[in-house]
C-alpha cells in the first residue's frame, strides 16, 4: 500500500519520472528525487535493516544520514546510506549484516541471547586456548558490508579552492551569514550536505508554510550576490590548520583554503531512551518532517509524539496537517514548567509523562506504554497503553560541533539550553545558529548576520555595525530524557546496540571516565561516530557519578566528521605520463604503446595483416640485416661538470672513470649501500671537466635523487644537471647505419675517426648533437642525442635519408629480443632487488681495488660467502615446438627449485629459443641440462650455453 502524500509545496521528487528498483529481491517503485529510504517507506517497506550486534529490526531513525539503521549494498557498492543515497533506476539492494535476508535473518536469535552478551563480554570470556576460533567466529558474524574485489577502480577528482569566507551549513543562520559577508565584499562559499539548501526552514514548518516562504526569500537574496556560491550535496568532512577544510561530494574532494570560516552546522536530534526505542516506526520528529516535506511520504498513520520542547509540538502540527492522526503528545515536562508550547493544539497532551516502552508487533511498533515521569524515572501513576503505528521523538539536541572542535574551539556546557556551546574560538573561526546555542528562528537569522559581519571585519572589510542577538528564553533539550526499564532493550547507541544497563555495568567495573567508557563500551565508535549517542552517554555518566555534565566533558572529535569513501582519499589515481618529443611520429607510424616507468614507448609498430610476433620479428630482422631506428629519448640523461667530476663518478659507479679519455665512453653500474644493482648506463667524457652519462628509463628520477644526495654529503666541487627532459635521443642501428648517417653530417664516421665506444659533438641535419657509438643491440650503431625541440626535424631527416635503404622503426619488444641475443642484461628484469653484480656476471665492471664506491663495503662482506645463484644463458632444443617457458618460470633440478627464468624469446638469428636466468652455481657450467617448469606443471628441457648467443666476438658492433 502506497503511503505517498498528495503534492507538497517544495517537495524534492519529480512525479513525472518513476523509477523501478528491487529491495531484497522484491520489486519496488519510487520517483526521481527520492532517496532509497523514502521510496521504500512510501511503498510500505518499513523493515530496512538489522542491528549490528543483536540483529534487531531497524527502520528510519534520522532520515539525515546521521545513523546506520538503513545501511544497504548493491552489486556495485557497499554500505550505502539509504537515508540520503539518491534512488537510481534498476538498483538491486540488500540490507547489510544479515544471514538470510532482512526479513528472515537467522542471526536474530542473538536478540534472545542478549542477556549473555553484555558489554565487554568478549574481553572476559573468549580467550585462552580457543581465542583464535572465537575470533574467527566473531569476524564471521560481524562487519558491515561485503567487500567487492572484482569491481573496476573508481577515480575521483581532487581540486584546490580558495575563498575569503567558508560557511558550513546552508540553514537559516548559514544563509544569513553568507549573505552578510558577501554584502561586505568577501567571496563566500556556503556548503551543505543536503541536496537542497535551507536546512530546517524547508521541513520544520509547524503546520504552515511560513518558514518555507522565508527560505525562498533568503535564497532569492543569495542569488543576487555574484560573490556568493551555495554548493549543495557537499560535506565539510574535516577541518585542519589555517582554515584548510576538506569538502567531499559524490564525485570529488575539494581542498578548500578559506581566510575565515563560519560554522552553522546546526544540531543532531537526540533520541529518548525507553524500552524498544529502536523499533521500525520510532523516529525523530525531524525524520518524520523530512519524509513529509521533502519526499511527500506519510511517515505513519497514527502517531504518538514524545517531546520536551516546542519542536515536538510543531512536528505534531505538521503530522496533523497532512492527515496523520496524533493519538497523544507525551511531554516529559511537568505542569508549571516553561513549556513554550503553541497556543492551541488539536490533540491530547499528557504533561509530565513518558513512554516506558514501545509495544512490538512483529517487526514494527504497534503502540506505547505511558506512565508518569519524574526524577529521571517512570512513575507508578498514570499508566496507559496507547495504540499507534509510529512514535515521533523530539526531546533535545546536541550541537553538530565536530568541525568546531577540530578548529580548536573551546566549548562549555550551557545549562540554559542543556548543550555544549562555543566559548572561545581560534582566530578567523565563527559560529552561529543552533550549534551556537541559539534556537528561535529570528534569533538564528540575526546570529547568522552577526557572524557574517564579524568574519568580514576580521578580513578588514567594511561590514554592518554589531548585531544584537536576543538571549535564549526557552530550553529546547530535556536534561535527562532517559527512562530505565528492568527488562532493558532501552538503547543509547543504535550503532553498537548499547543499552542503558551497559553503561552502569561499565562504570561499576571502573570505566567511569568518558574516554575509558567510550573505549570499553564502544559508544560512539560505530559508523555514526556518536552523533545520536555521545550526549546521552555523557548524561548517563554524569548521573552515575553524581557530577555536573561540564565536569564529565566530551570525547575527542577527530576528522572525519562523516565517513569519506576511500576512492575520494585516493583521488583520481594520478600517474605521471610522459611522452617523448617523437610521440606524434610514432602514432602516425602505427605504434602500439606500452608504459615504461612514466614514459609511453612504442612496443612495436603494427602492420596490416601481421600479428604482433610477425611485426616484432620484421623489426629485428631489419636491424640485423639493414638499418633500424628506435626512440631512446626516455633514457635518463645527465651532465656532470667540475674539477671533481671524475672523482664523483669513481664514488658513484663501480668501475674506473677518472681515467676515461676525452671522446670515449664506458659502461657503468650503480649499486646501493647494500651492494645491490640499482642502475646501469654509459658514461662519456666530452672534456676534462665535463661528463655526459645515461641511466635506465625507469631509474632516471631515482638515480638523480641519489646523485644529488651524495653530492651534498661528499661536498665535491662538481655540479649535476638533469637534462632528461631537455634532450631527446634515437639509436640508429644496423650494418647500414654509417652509410645513412653520413648523408646528414660532415663528421668523420669511420672506424678510425669515430671508434666503437666513442662520443663526439657533431652537427646532424643542421642540429647540434652528441653522438655515441654503443652496441646494446649488437650491431653497428649510433645513439644521437639532441635538444628535445629539434627531435622531430632530426627524426624526419633520418627517416628520409634511410628510406632508400629500407629503414625500419623498431620498438621495445624488438630491442629486447636483439639485446637478449647479445646477452645484455636489463636492470629490473634480469635483476631484482637483491641481485649483486657478482651474481649477475658483472664482476668485470666492478673494481674492488678502488679506494671507495657506494656499496663496496657490502660487496666485500658478500664476497666472503659463495653466491647462492649466478646468471647464465640457456637455449631450448632447436626442434622444440609448443608453448615456450615464460619469464619467472622456475628451474627445477632433482625435484628442487634451482633457479628461475628472467628473459626468454625465439631468435631468428639463432633459429631457436634463447633466454637468461639465474641458477645455482653447480649447474651454471656450459652444456649442463636442466628442466624448466611452466604453467600447468609441464616441463621443458634446456641447456646452459656460453654468452653472448649472437656474434660472440663483437665484430659487428665494432665495424
Amino acid at each position: 500500500m502506497s503511503a505517498r502524500l498528495p503534492p507538497v509545496e517544495g517537495e524534492w521528487i519529480d512525479r513525472s519520472k518513476p523509477l523501478v528498483f528491487r529491495f531484497e529481491g522484491r520489486p519496488q517503485m519510487g520517483f526521481e528525487g527520492d532517496v532509497i529510504s523514502s521510496a521504500l517507506w512510501a511503498s510500505g517497506a518499513h523493515l530496512l535493516g538489522r542491528s549490528f550486534k543483536y540483529h534487531r529490526p531497524r527502520g528510519i531513525l534520522s532520515m539525515a544520514n546521521h545513523d546506520v539503521n538503513t545501511l544497504m549494498e548493491d552489486k556495485f557498492h557497499i554500505n550505502l546510506r539509504a537515508d540520503t543515497m539518491p534512488l537510481r533506476e534498476g538498483m538491486d539492494l540488500f540490507a547489510v549484516n544479515t544471514f538470510g535476508g532482512v526479513r528472515a535473518d537467522r542471526a536474530m536469535v542473538l536478540d534472545k541471547l542478549s542477556a549473555f552478551l553484555p558489554v565487554g563480554f568478549y574481553y572476559k570470556a573468549f580467550h585462552g586456548r580457543f581465542a583464535q576460533k572465537w575470533e574467527r567466529f566473531f569476524r564471521f558474524m560481524t562487519g558491515l558490508g561485503t567487500p567487492k574485489f572484482g569491481l573496476p577502480r573508481v577515480f575521483t577528482a581532487k581540486r584546490y579552492e580558495f575563498v575569503d569566507v567558508a560557511v558550513i551549513g546552508a540553514g537559516p543562520s548559514g544563509l544569513a551569514a553568507g549573505i552578510e559577508a558577501a554584502r561586505a565584499g568577501a567571496s563566500v562559499l556556503v556548503v551543505d550536505e543536503n541536496t537542497q539548501a535551507g536546512g530546517s526552514l524547508g521541513y520544520a514548518r509547524g503546520g504552515s508554510d511560513a518558514s518555507y516562504q522565508q527560505l525562498q526569500t533568503l535564497l532569492h537574496e543569495a542569488r543576487q550576490l555574484k560573490n556568493l556560491e551555495i554548493r549543495n550535496g557537499t560535506t565539510a568532512s574535516g577541518y585542519y590548520d589555517d582554515h584548510w577544510i576538506a569538502l567531499t561530494s559524490a564525485h570529488k574532494m575539494s581542498k578548500l583554503r578559506a581566510r575565515a570560516a563560519i560554522v552553522t552546522s546546526g544540531v543532531f536530534e537526540q533520541p529518548a531512551v525507553f524500552r524498544n526505542n529502536d523499533l521500525p516506526g520510532v523516529m525523530f520528529a525531524s525524520a518524520a518532517q523530512r519524509l513529509i516535506y521533502r519526499y511527500a511520504v506519510k511517515p505513519m498513520n497514527k502517531a504518538v509524539v514524545l517531546t520536551a520542547n516546542r519542536e515536538g509540538y510543531e512536528a505534531a502540527l505538521d503530522l496533523h496537517r497532512h492527515g496523520i492522526a496524533v493519538a497523544a503528545v507525551v511531554d516529559l515536562r511537568a505542569e508549571g514548567e516553561p513549556t513554550s508550547t503553541p497556543q492551541s493544539t488539536p490533540f491530547r497532551v499528557l504533561k509530565g509523562a513518558c513512554i516506558v516502552k514501545a509495544i512490538r508487533s512483529g517487526q514494527h511498533v504497534s503502540g506505547v506504554r505511558v506512565a508518569g515521569f519524574g526524577d529521571g524515572a517512570a512513575q507508578a501513576d498514570r499508566k496507559e497503553t496507547i495504540r499507534c503505528d509510529g512514535v515521533v521523538m523530539s526531546v533535545g539536541f546536541a550541537p553538530a560541533a565536530n568541525l568546531l572542535y577540530q578548529a580548536g574551539t573551546q566549548m562549555r556546557y550551557d545549562a540554559r539550553v542543556e548543550q555544549f556551546v562555543p566559548e572561545t574560538f581560534s582566530p578567523g573561526v565563527f559560529a552561529a545558529g543552533r550549534v551556537n546555542g541559539v534556537y528561535e528562528l529570528n534569533a538564528r537569522l540575526l546570529d547568522g548576520k552577526r557572524a557574517g559581519a564579524e568574519a568580514a571585519r576580521y578580513l578588514d572589510l567594511s561590514a554592518a555595525t554589531a548585531v544584537q542577538v536576543p538571549e535564549q528564553t526557552r530550553k529546547p533539550t530535556h536534561p535527562y530524557p532517559i527512562v530505565p526499564h528492568p527488562s532493558g532493550k532501552n538503547f543509547v547507541d543504535f550503532d553498537e546496540d548499547l543499552q542503558l544497563k551497559d553503561f552502569h555495568n561499565a562504570a561499576q567495573e571502573g570505566f567511569d571516565n568518558i574516554e575509558l567508557l567510550k573505549r570499553y563500551s564502544t559508544v560512539g565508535m560505530g559508523p555514526s561516530q556518536g552523533k545520536h549517542s555521545n550526549m546521552n552517554a555523557v548524561r548517563i555518566l554524569a548521573r552515575i557519578r553524581n557530577e555536573p555534565i561540564d565536569k564529565i566533558g566530551t570525547t575527542t572529535a577527530r576528522p572525519f566528521y562523516h565517513p569519506v569513501p576511500m576512492s575520494h582519499l585516493a583521488g583520481r589515481g594520478f600517474h605521471p605520463m610522459r611522452q617523448t618529443p617523437l610521440h606524434s611520429r610514432h602514432e602516425k607510424l602505427g605504434a602500439v604503446w606500452m608504459q615504461a616507468g612514466n614514459w609511453w614507448r612504442p612496443e612495436y609498430y603494427a602492420a596490416q595483416g601481421r600479428s604482433k610476433l610477425e611485426c616484432v620479428r620484421t623489426e629485428a630482422r631489419a636491424v640485423r640485416n639493414g638499418i633500424g631506428i628506435i626512440d631512446v629519448g626516455t633514457l635518463g640523461k645527465m651532465d656532470l661538470f667540475g674539477p671533481d667530476a671524475g672523482e664523483f663518478l669513481e664514488r658513484v659507479y663501480t668501475g674506473r672513470f677518472a681515467n676515461i679519455k676525452v671522446g670515449m665512453t664506458r659502461y657503468c653500474v650503480m649499486l646501493d649501500e647494500a651492494g645491490v644493482i640499482m642502475d646501469d648506463g654509459v658514461v662519456g667524457r666530452l672534456s676534462e671537466q665535463h661528463f655526459y652519462f645515461t641511466t635506465t628509463t625507469t631509474g632516471s628520477a631515482t638515480v638523480y635523487r641519489e646523485l644529488v644526495r651524495w653530492n651534498a654529503q661528499w661536498g665535491l666541487d662538481t655540479g649535476i644537471v638533469n637534462v632528461t627532459g631537455a634532450m631527446g635521443a634515437v639509436n640508429l642501428a644496423g650494418p647500414k647505419s654509417r652509410e645513412v648517417l653520413s648523408q646528414l653530417t660532415a663528421h668523420d664516421l669511420s672506424a678510425q675517426g669515430f671508434p666503437y665506444l666513442g662520443i663526439r659533438n657533431a652537427q646532424v641535419a643542421g642540429v647540434p648533437c652528441r653522438l655515441m657509438r654503443v652496441g646494446f643491440v649488437g650491431e653497428l650503431g649510433y645513439e644521437i642525442h639532441a635538444p628535445a625541440e629539434c627531435m622531430g626535424h632530426l627524426w624526419d631527416a633520418l627517416m628520409e635519408a634511410g628510406n632508400s635503404h629500407g629503414i625500419q622503426p623498431f620498438g621495445v619488444e624488438a630491442q629486447r629480443l636483439l639485446r637478449l641475443e647479445k646477452g645484455h642484461v636489463i636492470i629490473g628484469q634480469d635483476t631484482d632487488g637483491l641481485t649483486t653484480p657478482f651474481e649477475a656476471a658483472m664482476g668485470w665492471a666492478v673494481k674492488m681495488d678502488k679506494p671507495f664506491f657506494v656499496g663496496q663495503r657490502s660487496l666485500r662482506i658478500i664476497g666472503q660467502r659463495p653466491p647462492t645463484q649466478v646468471a647464465m644463458g640457456f637455449v631450448l632444443a632447436k626442434e622444440f615446438a609448443g608453448d615456450a617457458p615464460k619469464e619467472c618460470h622456475l628451474i627445477i633440478h632433482q625435484g628442487q627449485i634451482a633457479g628461475r627464468v628472467t628473459s626468454i624469446s625465439f631468435s631468428e638469428a639463432l633459429g631457436r629459443h634463447a633466454g637468461l636466468g639465474f641458477i645455482v652455481p653447480e649447474l651454471a657450467k656450459e652444456d649442463t641440462a636442466f628442466t624448466i617448469r611452466a604453467d600447468g606443471g609441464h616441463t621443458t628441457e634446456a641447456t646452459v650455453v656460453k654468452l653472448p648467443f649472437y656474434d660472440p666476438s663483437g665484430e659487428r658492433q665494432k665495424l
